[in-house]
């Protein structure tokens, strides 16, 4: 197992449960920069992450892992090199109702891997219990378009069971 702290990054398009799976994996009092949305605001989304989200876990009662959500919104991609400096993985979050699954798979991919090439991937798909379409064959031939192989699993980020499980998958790559 790894030593010392461990820095992880929750990376994904608008929606896909990043805030929501740090929430759910704090040991300690999450911090989060969430702002109204300005735009396609709904009765389930009303707010967005405008920096990043922060918070910590402890992993098997040694371990401290920090975890840190980058923004979806790409008019604040910014601020993710700042924030994946010293980061030794990435979970990308994807939402399994989104008409453009596979491309958001590439594009975060692509985009955290441009930021932080050494990182390790783990994929986790939500909402995939109100898609009835969805087949992680879209995921996967997104990573192969990117050359990248790594677990993906589908996942509820309110579960902290189910994001244990991401985090764990991601440290054992490590």
């Amino acid at each position: 197992m790894i030593e010392g702290p461990v820095k992880l990054l929750f990376a994904g398009p608008v929606g896909a449960g990043k805030t929501t799976a740090i929430r759910s994996l704090s040991d300690t009092a999450p911090v989060s920069t969430e702002a109204a949305l300005s735009e396609n605001a709904t009765a389930a989304k009303s707010t967005t992450t405008v920096a990043f989200d922060y918070s910590t876990m402890r992993v098997d009662g040694d371990l401290t892992v920090h975890l840190y959500g980058i923004p979806g919104q790409d008019r604040f991609d910014f601020m993710r090199p700042i924030i994946a400096n010293g980061a030794l993985g990435a979970i990308v979050l994807l939402d399994a109702s989104s008409p453009t699954l596979r491309a958001d798979c590439v594009h975060w991919l692509k985009s955290i891997s441009t930021i932080a090439p050494t990182l390790q991937f783990v994929i986790g798909v939500t909402k995939a219990d109100v898609a009835p379409d969805f087949s992680l064959a879209d995921i996967r031939a997104g990573m192969q378009q990117c050359g990248i192989r790594a677990p993906a699993l589908t996942i509820d980020p309110r579960q902290r069971a189910q994001c244990e499980q991401l985090v764990r998958a991601l440290l054992s790559s490590l």
